[in-house]
């Protein structure tokens, strides 16, 4: 990921148009024109193979008779010359291009190389940084810049927009300046050879001029990139995005549940779910989106009361929401409204307070529902009637609901008369809509948001590290297999690769023959359930190849003989190898659920709950999550099933354990981030009770893999444990490693015995304490960008030196504390040299921070690791390190 050189791209202080033409419709041509029509201030220099005058300015030959480099060229000559074109401006100075050509993917350099290619190679000589190519161009209207063949120019605003569609991008820009939208940035990525959505996640997440980011999206190309930018940046701003290519999920025939995600859009859900983004369906809801997110604050919970002057619109505005969002009314918030509106009102939510309310009335109710404790948001609706008028009810009640301590959204039904009302609140930062079902959708919206941003901030319950009992047996089990060729592990050697990871198994045991299968059946007991074991039959019970609940001898040989035949009849192709015998587990209250693995040709695994047995494809009953997890995301990842209702227990079934499958999901996420070659993994059924889960059954495919180390085929990067070390200091030795997302309450517990001067040393500011919220961005780092090394003395955490990378890895921002007990010591020394060597191994150039004057012990340590120091007038110290 990279912001370099993009301040050119979008800020530049003169721009090159390469490729303009004597003719008006040229792109070249109408990319001059656009610019010069949006009133860019800097130089505007055009070129041309052939010298001619363009609006009365000499037209250059080639780039290399510019007065200068420019610091943004716009290029649109023949996909055949971008590549040349590319090196010459590098050589020139130039640092940005937009290239609008198209067909550079599929066009060849003569030395066999796609021209596409050929043009990133000349760029990064230069570190010249490109948009497109085939792409519309970009818009800044901020800086008077619209350097795109869009058929108009973008109204000013806080909204940036990003596409992969050129052909979207003229129609929304035309749509948006109907509807009076403006852009901060509007930019047309078209094939995204160089910048990408990662890069401008980055750029736009940081951008003060943007207040919230929308997104059209056609495909992910960099799964991990995307991630980390992304969730940077929706820490900072809602993030809001359209996919196309919605399809039902296992659309793909695959041999195992899991292996139907592969591509699948639950899959980019997933993704966008763990990242805090929203997303929505339409263009439309697009911006009604961003309007909410980005206008309304003081959320509190998701039950929201419907204040109308139209009974029928009130129910559709309830239809649309779903009763579960409706707040319902307490006696005392009836009561009180009994007392200020007319006796045949709704006396329920909706409120309806009769057509023929005037703007005293609204007022009356809304001071109401404004306090009510059991309402969080406010609907105001207003359909238009001849007796009230819609401007006063407008200025009446807009300081009211500008005051409100809880979410206030607003419907304006109807067209001219209630236009400046609408207007009136839209200046006022209040959200409206046109519609009930428009308002009720941007609820939901907020609700979805807030509830991802929400299970982002969770801290995770403090849990001692899983305990893997052979990760190397796993491994070694999966290379021998890799190695015969074997693509589908037998049941036995799954189960064993299960046991490795410390999933509970039922027994089982592989044999030959019908005489092994009742040896093995004598001694561990009756009932059993005997499989057949053929490499070429997956879905054994497809193929009448399983029999369960045998209660003696004699019905286990019957039915291995009985089994034989069928599966002859069924698939005469296929050779039996042999039985597996396993213990039935009499479990009669337990609740079959799948869990699983799939691999993702972009997001690479992803781990799978749901409802399990044989009718696991009826059903369709899942949830997907990206690894890794903890258990804060396992368990939103169980919530986010149907029979998650069925776990917590009914008529008279205790609740199944929640917690064991919890220890399932993690102990699946520990495996698929240390085992690359596990493609596929379903356990189903996995049985769940009160007394815990167990694994039935048991599949797993495996495939050469690229990468299988450190995670690198994961889209986020795991926990990385090559860091851990230990520290002998003051006679004793100390554990030092990363940050765990379960480390909230030992972080904590550190912050809450530092004195407030630590404290206000340490964040520059008098606190008490350190809220839940802040401890959650502490502890769940992306380790792709940040680094937080801590010191423990057994669990009690007695230091920590973190740091931040910048998206071009130039520069890390850190801070170090250390507990008091703990400080003059040599501890903050050790950690704050435990992250320089990280940090320069990852070739970070320069290490950066601030501390008050006042901070000696900071101050001293910092000179004492070579630091250079530069006092600010703010009476704080500016501290840098080269690192390379």
């Amino acid at each position: 990921m990279s912001v370099r050189h993009l301040d050119r791209m979008f800020q530049p202080r003169s721009v090159a148009v390469i490729g303009v033409s004597r003719r008006p419709d040229a792109v070249g041509t109408l990319v001059w024109r656009n610019l010069r029509a949006a009133g860019f201030a800097g130089p505007l220099w055009a070129v041309n193979h052939r010298p001619f005058e363009l609006d009365g300015q000499t037209v250059f030959a080639g780039v290399d008779e510019l007065p200068g480099p420019p610091d943004l060229a716009v290029v649109c000559t023949p996909a055949d010359s971008v590549p040349d074109l590319v090196a010459q401006l590098g050589h020139l100075g130039t640092r940005a291009a937009i290239v609008l050509t198209a067909g550079l993917r599929e066009g060849r350099a003569p030395d066999g190389r796609s021209l596409e290619q050929a043009m990133l190679d000349a760029a990064r000589l230069h570190l010249l940084r490109i948009l497109g190519p085939n792409c519309i161009g970009a818009l800044v209207p901020g800086q008077a810049l619209n350097a795109s063949f869009a058929p108009g120019q973008a109204l000013p605003g806080e909204l940036a927009f990003v596409t992969q569609s050129g052909a979207l991008a003229t129609a929304m820009l035309d749509w948006a300046h109907e509807r009076g939208i403006g852009f901060s940035h509007f930019i047309s990525l078209g094939d995204s050879a160089d910048v990408d959505f990662g890069d401008l996640l980055d750029m736009l997440g940081s951008d003060a001029h943007t207040r919230a980011i929308l997104l059209y999206i056609e495909s992910v190309k960099h799964a991990r990139k995307f991630m980390s930018a992304a969730r940077a940046a929706a820490r900072n701003k809602p993030v809001v995005l359209v996919k196309a290519g919605r399809r039902p999920d296992g659309a793909r025939a695959a041999a195992s549940h899991t292996g139907a995600l592969a591509g699948s859009d639950a899959v980019f859900d997933a993704a966008v779910h763990r990242a805090g983004m929203l997303r929505v369906d339409t263009l439309e809801a697009l911006f009604d989106a961003a309007q909410t997110l980005a206008r309304v604050r003081h959320w509190r919970g998701p039950r929201l009361a419907v204040l109308t002057n139209g009974g029928g619109a009130g129910v559709l505005a309830a239809d649309a929401l779903g009763s579960g969002e409706l707040a319902t009314l307490s006696d005392d918030t009836r009561a009180r409204l009994d007392a200020c509106l007319p006796p045949n009102w709704s006396r329920g939510n909706p409120v309806d307070i009769i057509g023929d309310a005037p703007p005293t009335r609204y007022l009356d109710a809304l001071r109401v529902l404004r306090t009510a404790p059991e309402v969080d948001g406010i609907l105001f609706m207003h359909a238009p009637t001849a007796i009230a008028s819609p401007d006063a009810i407008a200025q009446a009640c807009l300081p009211l609901l500008r005051e409100a301590d809880r979410p206030v959204l607003a419907c304006w039904l109807g067209g001219r008369r209630v236009a400046a009302a609408r207007a009136l609140f839209g200046q006022h930062g209040i959200a409206c809509y046109a519609t009930p079902e428009r308002a009720a959708a941007a609820w939901l919206q907020l609700r979805d948001h807030h509830a991802a941003q929400a299970a982002l901030l969770q801290l995770p319950e403090a849990r001692a590290a899983l305990v893997c009992p052979d990760r190397e047996g796993a491994r070694a089990l999966v290379e021998a297999a890799l190695a015969s060729g074997q693509e589908w592990l037998d049941e036995l050697d799954a189960k064993r690769l299960l046991g490795a990871y410390g999933i509970p198994c039922v027994a089982t045991e592989r044999v030959d023959s019908v005489d092994a299968a009742l040896a093995v059946a004598a001694r561990i007991g009756y009932p059993v359930a005997l499989k057949i074991v053929s490499p070429a039959i997956l879905h054994k019970s497809d193929v009448g190849g399983v029999a369960l609940n045998l209660a003696d001898a004699d019905h286990l040989r019957a039915e291995a003989l009985r089994m034989r035949e069928r599966v002859a009849r069924a698939r005469p192709d296929a050779s039996l190898s042999g039985f597996t015998v396993q213990a039935m587990a009499v479990r009669p209250r337990a609740i079959e659920t799948i869990v699983g693995i799939g691999s993702d040709p972009v997001f690479g695994p992803v781990l799978l709950f749901g409802e399990g047995g044989t009718a696991v494809e009826v059903r369709a009953d899942r949830a997907i999550a990206l690894p890794p997890l903890n258990a804060v995301l396992a368990r939103d990842l169980i919530a986010r099933t149907r029979v998650a209702g069925l776990l917590h227990g009914y008529r008279g079934r205790a609740p199944a354990s929640e917690d064991a499958i919890v220890d399932v999901l993690l102990r699946l996420s520990q495996l698929a981030s240390d085992l690359a070659p596990v493609a596929e993994l379903d356990i189903n059924p996995l049985l769940v009770d009160e007394q815990g889960a167990i694994a039935l059954d048991a599949r797993v495919r495996v495939r050469p893999a690229e990468s299988t180390r450190d995670g690198a085929h994961l889209a986020l990067r795991p926990y990385p444990s090559g860091l851990e070390s230990e520290l002998a200091i003051g006679g004793g030795t100390l554990r030092v490693r990363p940050i765990r997302p379960d480390d909230g309450e030992r972080l904590a517990r550190f912050y809450a015995a530092c004195s407030p001067e630590d404290l206000r040393l340490r964040f520059f500011f008098t606190r008490r304490e350190v809220p839940p919220s802040e401890l959650a961005r502490y502890c769940q780092i992306d380790y792709e960008r940040e680094m937080a090394f801590v010191a423990l003395d057994g669990d009690t955490l007695c230091g920590e030196a973190r740091a931040v990378c910048d998206p071009d890895n130039d520069t890390a921002e850190f801070a170090v504390q250390v507990a008091g007990d703990w400080q003059g010591r040599g501890l903050g020394h050790a950690l704050l040299g435990t992250l320089i060597g990280y940090l320069r191994a990852r070739g970070t150039r320069e290490l950066v921070g601030s501390c008050l004057e006042t901070n000696h012990g900071m101050a001293g340590l910092a000179r004492e690791m070579g630091f250079g120091m530069h006092g600010n007038a703010d009476g704080t110290l500016q501290l840098r390190l080269p690192l390379q």
